[in-house]
């Protein structure tokens, strides 16, 4: 007797022997069990996951002599003749050999004929989707009013090929991918039937192998089998399998962990050596971190994959050394490099320069640490440092204790007073600083000030306000303008809750020392000078200690002031 592969040997010959298509199998049983039955079927889905097979099983189920039933015996001779395929009234035509007018001309003309020995005439057509278009044409009234008699069950792949005319008349069964358990029992069925010796690791490494297909699955089942014999170890399955190539994968993603870019580039020449296509190698790796993304999500108990046991194990093992956001970028790179990399000439050369990205790429700082690291720095300065702080509304917000002194020339726990020209509807006490102005110039007036971003506050004397600008600052004529000018004293006057009358001078180079005070005698000062005058702050250390390996990096003076322009007026 010739040998018989898996998968067909082990082809389900009824519904409850198909795997992973429950909802299929159920509504065909429950039709026929009401004597619902169409008299057109459009079964679509990926390879190997059973249409074909659930095709037959429906013919026999309709055909049976003890039918329509939804559980065929397969021991009448109506069974076994479709089983063997050799039933005069089901046919099986391949709709990629078979795909003219001419054929369907041919099929138009049989229906007509009353079945031979059976009930029904069925006509299965597999990979419908590549009947031409004068095909489906032709087809298209038979299909819409066929005899009584006659059941048309088509098979696809590709669904979306078929014209939405023949759609409309069919009753369309969507076929999913078996899962990796489902295929795992499946071939773990056909081990013990076989009397074949095999770990569960093995199969469910099949399994993944065959991508969602049973017939795959037993395939490559059959495969291995020829390969190792009757007792399968876990090394022939790597073996047949290239699931050795694995090492470099999880090495390479250590590397990138570790930002050792050498150490990436060393094992990329190990797989070149070993003869693995770098194509296909870009494609494992591109796989890789995205299991690895899934696994950092599972870690976290918010989903399940259909991933090896074992195989979700070594990857939750590795994605604990990096972070859910940084997974993501180097996923996102890989990604973006998939469609350049397939057009390039030079593909080891890119998949080196991709792997120095990312382990040269900075590691992603939760946003959950970063606001932690805010609010601990936030509680020390309002328990340490009597200043202001930013209130949530955006408003500056002050403490107790300097209420009394907000306003210039005020004495504290003496109520301040504005003259009756200038006094406004509400006085709201502000500090004196000369950021703390124009923040309050911008919530007042925000176009007036954004002009006023590069201005500085020299001083407010006997109601005179000195404003300094940058030589050659581009909104300072507009600012002298009547309508801004008037704007802003108006402004000023409503901050300081006094009249105020504006000077305006242009700066030239001179810094500031201490706690913003000009002082042109410092000029000798040097930048290192300062940098140590800045690090012997409190608030800077605080800074420095919220966020663990933070530094000063550079020290920049501000501009000396020189006086020029206008005197107030």
């Amino acid at each position: 007797m010739e040998y018989l592969v898996l998968a067909r040997k082990f082809r389900p010959q009824k519904f409850d022997e198909v795997a992973g298509q429950e909802p299929v199998v159920r509504t065909l049983v429950n039709a026929i069990a009401q004597g619902r039955i169409g008299h057109a079927f459009l079964f679509s889905g990926p390879r190997g996951v059973g249409k074909t097979s659930v095709a037959r099983i429906l013919a026999k189920s309709l055909n049976c002599e003890k039918g329509p039933t939804g559980t065929p015996c397969n021991l009448c001779s109506n069974c076994k003749e479709i089983t063997e395929g050799i039933s005069m009234d089901v046919r099986e035509i391949d709709g990629a050999s078979n795909r003219g007018i001419d054929e369907i001309r041919e099929l138009r003309e049989n229906v007509k004929f009353a079945p031979a020995t059976s009930k029904y005439k069925i006509y299965i057509i597999d990979e419908v989707h590549m009947l031409t278009r004068e095909a489906f044409n032709a087809l298209l009234k038979t299909l819409e009013e066929p005899p009584g008699h006659v059941v048309f069950i088509f098979a696809t792949t590709e669904n979306h090929k078929v014209p939405a005319t023949i759609l409309s008349r069919c009753q369309c069964y969507d076929f999913r991918r078996i899962s990796l358990g489902e295929i795992t029992n499946n071939l773990g069925k056909v081990a013990v039937a076989e009397g074949i010796t095999i770990s569960d690791t093995a199969l469910s490494w099949i399994a993944e192998a065959g991508d969602g297909s049973m017939r795959d699955s037993q395939s490559i089942f059959d495969q291995v089998i020829a390969y190792a014999g009757m007792n399968i170890s876990d090394e022939d399955v790597e073996d047949i399998l290239g699931l050795a190539d694995r090492k470099y994968l999880f090495r390479i993603s250590e590397a990138v962990f570790t930002r050792s870019a050498g150490t990436c580039l060393m094992i990329l020449e190990e797989a070149y050596l070993a003869g693995l296509d770098m194509k296909h190698f870009y494609s494992m790796l591109l796989k890789h971190f995205r299991n690895l993304l899934l696994a950092k999500i599972a870690e976290d108990g918010s989903a399940s994959f259909d991933i090896a046991p074992e195989q979700m194990e070594k990857l939750k093992t590795q994605a604990k050394a990096v972070s859910r956001e940084t997974l993501q970028r180097y996923l996102d790179i890989l990604l973006n490099e998939a469609d350049s990399l397939r057009r390039s000439q030079e593909v080891r050369m890119k998949i080196e320069t991709i792997l120095v990205r990312m382990a040269y790429l900075e590691p992603v700082l939760p946003v959950g640490d970063i606001l932690a690291a805010l609010e601990i720095l936030e509680k020390k300065l309002q328990n340490d440092m009597p200043m202001a702080f930013i209130a949530a509304d955006g408003a500056l917000a002050v403490e107790e204790n300097r209420l009394s002194s907000l306003r210039p020339g005020v004495a504290s726990g003496e109520p301040a007073t504005a003259s009756p020209a200038s006094a406004p509807a509400k006085q709201i006490a502000r500090p004196a600083s000369g950021e703390d102005l124009k923040i309050f110039i911008k919530r007042e007036n925000p176009p007036l000030g954004a002009k006023m971003n590069a201005a500085e506050i020299l001083s407010l004397e006997n109601g005179c306000l000195t404003l300094g600008f940058p030589e050659g600052y581009i909104f300072l004529d507009n600012l002298m303008e009547k309508s801004q000018k008037d704007e802003l004293t108006r402004i000023a006057e409503l901050y300081y809750s006094q009249k105020v009358s504006l000077k305006f001078q242009t700066l030239a180079a001179l810094k500031t020392v201490g706690n913003g005070v000009l002082a042109s005698e410092n000029r000798g000062s040097s930048l290192s000078e300062i940098k140590h005058e800045a690090m012997s702050s409190p608030l800077v250390q605080k800074v420095l200690d919220a966020f663990e390996g933070a530094e000063l990096v550079e020290i920049k003076p501000m501009n000396d002031k020189k006086q020029g322009g206008s005197h107030c007026a």
